[in-house]
């Protein structure tokens, strides 16, 4: 399919300026639905919080799992935006909350990290069980991006009947180049809004389970690397963060993928550097689409018109839909 090219707002050419305009600028969603409000069990030990906007007769209707990033939440604005439009073109949403997030601390024991996507493939499952969903498509921002990427290449040649596509906007697609794009004297404002929403939660997590986690190492975390390496990795089954960004980028298993995936990324990405996505094992797969625009920021994407369509603008929101959209049929 083509895909409209982005024409980015002529005041936010800076990815600095981009990502945090889109992060703070109020939107608003008369048109989408209240949310059904659900909890999928995932594991034993944790649950999963969704918000679902059901068409009648659900199973009649495509559905789109939608997957935020990093300290992100179900109601995220890009995941609030995409659900509108994909509503509105006819789907099922699905905004799923990563484990612990939204509020939902209480309902796991454990914590998320960037290649948990046993989470949303166990939600998957139940929305093709019991919902009798028979077209189901996949998407994802920045950490949640690499989860969708992931997850389509651990499915390999094998995925479930009725999955249909996967995208990801400025996905985490290379974690170790991320981090280090991070640690960049530039970006010190975006790692420290990271890391007081990551110390925050460790010490919610101490307070609900106090024979698993201690506030105490919190004390010489000074940036995300050292939360992974103090926290997310032993914590989540890897050697270090070092073993943890390896395994859980999504770069590894991108040769695997072989359902039509859609990766939309921007050049002047404050942290997500570019260079991963010129990966043979990404631009050699014929499954996988990359669409690299030369601004846009860090989930940013504004444009600069409407180009006639009722819509406000989020240029990737509308390529997810469109995107997922032409491969949704049975």
């Amino acid at each position: 399919m083509s895909i409209e090219p982005y024409v980015p707002h002529p005041w936010l050419r800076n990815g600095h300026l981009m990502t945090v305009f889109t992060w703070a600028r109020p939107r608003r969603f008369p048109g989408l639905p209240e949310p059904e409000t659900r909890i999928f069990e995932t594991a034993p030990d944790a649950r999963v919080l969704a918000r679902c906007h059901w068409h009648p007769s659900r199973a009649s209707h495509p559905a789109l799992l939608l997957l935020h990033g990093l300290e992100g939440s179900a109601d995220a604005h890009y995941m609030r935006g995409m659900a509108d439009k994909a509503f509105a073109a006819g789907f099922n949403v699905v905004r799923l909350n990563q484990r612990n997030c939204g509020g939902t601390d209480h309902l796991s024991e454990g914590v998320y990290h960037s290649g948990l996507t046993s989470d949303p493939a166990a939600v998957i499952d139940e929305l093709q069980r019991l919902d009798g969903v028979a077209s189901l498509s996949v998407a994802g921002y920045s950490l949640g991006g690499n989860l969708a990427l992931k997850l389509a290449g651990e499915y390999g040649a094998s995925p479930p009947s009725g999955v249909k596509a996967f995208v990801a906007v400025s996905p985490t697609l290379d974690l170790a180049s991320c981090i280090d794009a991070l640690e960049r004297r530039s970006n010190w404002p975006y790692q420290r809004n990271f890391l007081v929403a990551l110390r925050a939660r460790i010490r919610r997590k101490a307070a609900l389970y106090p024979t698993r986690y201690s506030t105490a190492p919190l004390a010489g975390v000074r940036s995300v690397r050292q939360f992974d390496d103090a926290y997310t990795a032993p914590m989540s089954g890897y050697r270090d963060a070092t073993d943890y960004y390896h395994r859980a980028s999504a770069l590894r298993v991108a040769d695997r993928i072989r359902l039509p995936t859609l990766v939309i990324t921007a050049d002047d990405d404050p942290f997500v550097p570019v260079g991963p996505f010129s990966d043979p094992t990404l631009l050699g797969n014929p499954a996988v689409r990359v669409v690299i625009t030369p601004h846009g920021g860090h989930c940013g994407f504004v444009a600069r018109r409407m180009d006639g369509r009722s819509d406000d603008g989020y240029w990737a929101e509308r390529a997810v839909v469109d995107f997922v959209a032409e491969h949704a049929s049975p």
